[in-house]
């Protein structure tokens, strides 16, 4: 930039302060307000009149006033009458970011009226654009809001449009509720135009939904009144609804007649819309300006040339000055507008992207809460069956049982990790899922899983082979857990899709590193097999090979997809051959590490060397509302020669521990009154140190503070492996005392 053109920019700057100080120094906020108000309310009249370039400006005009005294409902109701302009003038992006500035403003000011408006126009501008979800979405919260308010002359208004975009959809049964609610509050509150216009489209609505005659008369009906009152846009939209009505119904000629009146009619509205629109109109606004201004500057020149000729000299500097200033404002107009499309793109986005979010987060709500409740359901009853396996293990079952009662005890414990990883498959997507490595015999590991699952395999009529590669150890430190949740996904879905036929198992040495090996594992069966179109999705979540396999082979769906993940985590690859009718392979590599041969472990017997007498007197309470877990838990304590009582619910369980003190409560979460969670925080008001255990099916993961705020000494989480529950009790009980004496 010239030194010349900042010396002019500079002289602009102090004479447009000079001026405008001069008009605002007697103008407060409360005059401004007054002066924005009726900018408002004429900008709106010029709408109704289709003066839109008129109305543009006082908006505008409004704007500035309103961002000088930081008026934000002020502000979100300009935006708001913008986006609705913008809209009728067939603008609908720009509408949309008009629209987003003003949601964003009157949520956080609550201005909720105004709001519903918003959403009002919001609805039309999707419907405009053929997003008629979106648009139904936003007028059910318009109808809501002013509902709210007790606007229910505004919700006819907003009952009619949700009814004409319900037709759209073609869900003509609720179009038809809707619209006859819009037409009894229309004629409650006498508002003609919307009660003729909701007649006609309900009339439409009726006949689709085949009650003919009434529909025909109806729709008639509205549309009389519409000629009674001269409502010319719903007599155009009328004429073509009952084009429309009269084409289903199979009069084409009066239809015809009705769609030539309707193009007649729409065409004469399209040419009065156009001339408000023109550009000789839009000039003809400007010069208006201009002249009122050229006016007031000639008045002006008047007074000054009667004062003095230095005056004279002024007022043609002025001019100059202002024609200069007329000038730079258009330059920087044209850069401006650049800046203000990204500025409003970006606030388009962010509308878009608030909404998303709160859909999203709604939806994150309803799953966990779903998840919560399925996790306790079916943890309750697996406590059952782990529970009993291990009392009839430990009551010298016969010899021809004990095979059956090892695989049930095996197949329990690994449904309940089954269980987990269906639950937390979002955890194992987003890869929050913690790896846990420990030294273990790969080859037991894997006898066993075939062990587990060759009774269902005998079922099937099929022979179970087990490779095992002479050159791969046998002691690995990885997780075996995964490790074996995958072998049964994968030789499970082998066992249910073969029929009279074979499944071999092998693992082999892929790659060694020093103590660094890389496995593969083939699961290989000669069943149905995998069609190729099918197998680029057989590893999403609730993928089946079709409707006739899901019917007949059952499942979820989640097996194949739980197996990806779970090697992804450990990272692995995993590879997929199959032929329709020949049969599948399926192979995945993992890497692991070599660990010196693994110990058995010696079972622990926490309370055999323990006194009779001294156990005597330990006293438990069991808070348990299930009367099959109420049993399991009484007898694996008396197993332990551990005495307890026993109650239903949280009430009685603060009134026992008010009467006998207690060593330990074991306390469910989940009971009918009071649950666990607030019994144990009433138990706590009394008693600071008795040991709470919390003995829960409840998910944790998401509620630790939960227990911890109620005052709990640890959890048990159920169903339990009973050595863990051994050691937890013996160390409340037992340990504690070790160690002081």
């Amino acid at each position: 930039m010239s030194q010349i053109t900042k010396y002019i920019c500079a002289i602009i700057c102090l004479f447009s302060i000079s001026i405008s100080s001069q008009n605002e120094i007697s103008e407060d906020p409360e005059t401004i307000q007054i002066s924005i108000d009726y900018k408002i309310d004429q900008a709106q009249k010029d709408i109704e009149n289709s003066d839109y370039f008129e109305a543009q400006k006082k908006l505008e005009d409004a704007l500035v006033l309103a961002e000088q005294i930081s008026s934000k409902k002020s502000i979100g109701i300009i935006y708001s009458k913008m986006g609705k302009l913008q809209y009728i003038i067939e603008e609908p992006d720009d509408a949309l970011v008009s629209l987003f500035k003003a949601n964003e403003i009157q949520r956080l000011a609550k201005d909720d009226v105004n709001l519903a408006e918003t959403y009002k126009v919001l609805g039309n501008v999707y419907s405009s654009k053929k997003d008629y979800r979106q648009a139904l979405d936003y007028f059910i919260s318009s109808k809501s809001l002013f509902e709210q308010e007790g606007l229910n002359d505004f919700v006819s208004e907003v009952l009619l449009y949700e009814g004409k975009t319900l037709i759209k959809l073609e869900d003509f049964n609720n179009a038809k509720k809707q619209l006859e609610k819009s037409i009894s509050l229309a004629t409650r509150y006498e508002l003609n135009k919307i009660k003729s216009s909701a007649m006609i489209y309900n009339g439409y609505a009726l006949v689709k939904l085949g009650q003919t005659d009434v529909g025909l008369q109806t729709a008639n009906d509205g549309l009389k009144i519409a000629k009674e009152y001269g409502f010319n846009t719903v007599l155009s939209n009328g004429f073509l609804v009952l084009s429309d009505i009269n084409q289903i119904i199979g009069n084409y000629k009066e239809s015809n007649a009705f769609l030539k009146l309707h193009m007649t009619l729409s065409d004469s509205l399209l040419e009065l819309k156009r001339e408000s629109l023109s550009p000789e109109k839009r000039i003809q606004v400007l010069l208006n300006n201009q002249t009122e201004f050229q006016k007031q500057q000639a008045a002006d020149l008047e007074e000054q040339k009667e004062a003095n000729s230095l005056s004279k000299l002024t007022t043609i500097l002025s001019i100059a000055l202002i024609t200069i200033l007329s000038l730079l404002t258009l330059s920087l107009y044209k850069n401006n507008n650049i800046r203000l499309k990204t500025n409003n793109m970006l606030h388009k986005k962010n509308g878009e992207l608030i909404i998303a979010k709160e859909k999203a987060e709604l939806a994150s709500k309803t799953k966990a809460n779903f998840l919560s409740t399925v996790t306790h359901e079916l943890r309750t009853p697996l406590y059952a069956v782990t529970g009993l396996t291990n009392m009839l293990l430990d009551e010298d079952p016969k010899p021809n049982q004990l095979q059956h009662l090892k695989s049930l005890k095996f197949s329990g414990e690994y449904l309940l990790t089954f269980i987990n990883d269906i639950l937390q498959i979002n955890k194992i997507e987003a890869n929050k899922v913690d790896i846990e490595p420990e030294n273990f015999n790969l080859k037991k590991k894997i006898t066993n899983v075939i062990a587990a699952l060759n009774n269902s395999a005998l079922d099937n009529n099929i022979q179970m082979h087990f490779e095992y590669d002479s050159d791969l150890p046998e002691t690995f430190n990885a997780d075996q857990l995964k490790i074996s949740q995958i072998l049964i996904n994968l030789i499970g879905n082998s066992i249910k899709f073969t029929k009279d036929g074979d499944i071999w198992v092998r693992a082999y040495k892929l790659k060694q590193d020093g103590n660094d090996y890389v496995v593969r594992f083939e699961i290989e069966d000669n069943g149905i097999g995998i069609s190729k179109e099918k197998q680029e999705m057989l590893f999403e979540s609730f993928a089946q090979g079709s409707i006739q396999i899901n019917r007949k082979y059952g499942g979820t769906g989640l097996g194949l997809s739980i197996v990806k993940g779970l090697i992804e985590i450990l990272k692995g690859k995993i590879y997929l051959k199959s032929e329709l009718g020949k049969g599948s392979t399926f192979t995945f590599e993992i890497p692991v590490k070599y660990a010196e041969a693994v110990a058995k472990p010696k079972k622990v017997e926490y309370f055999n060397n323990i006194d009779e007498l001294e156990l005597s007197n330990i006293k438990i309470l069991v808070v348990e509302d299930n009367k099959i877990n109420q049993m399991i838990t009484k007898k694996i304590l008396n197993k332990m020669k551990l005495n307890c009582e026993v109650v239903d619910n949280g009430e009685d369980a603060v009134s026992k521990a008010k009467e006998t003190t207690y060593d330990v409560i074991l306390m469910d979460i989940h009971m009918p009154g009071i649950s666990g969670l607030e019994a144990t925080k009433l138990i706590r008001g009394f008693d600071k140190n008795i040991t709470i255990f919390a003995l829960t099916a409840v998910t944790l993961e998401d509620k630790m503070h939960e227990f911890d705020e109620a005052g709990f000494t640890d959890i048990i989480s159920k169903p339990f492996k009973q050595e863990d529950f051994e050691k937890k009790l013996y160390e409340a009980l037992i340990g504690g005392k070790t160690e002081s004496a």
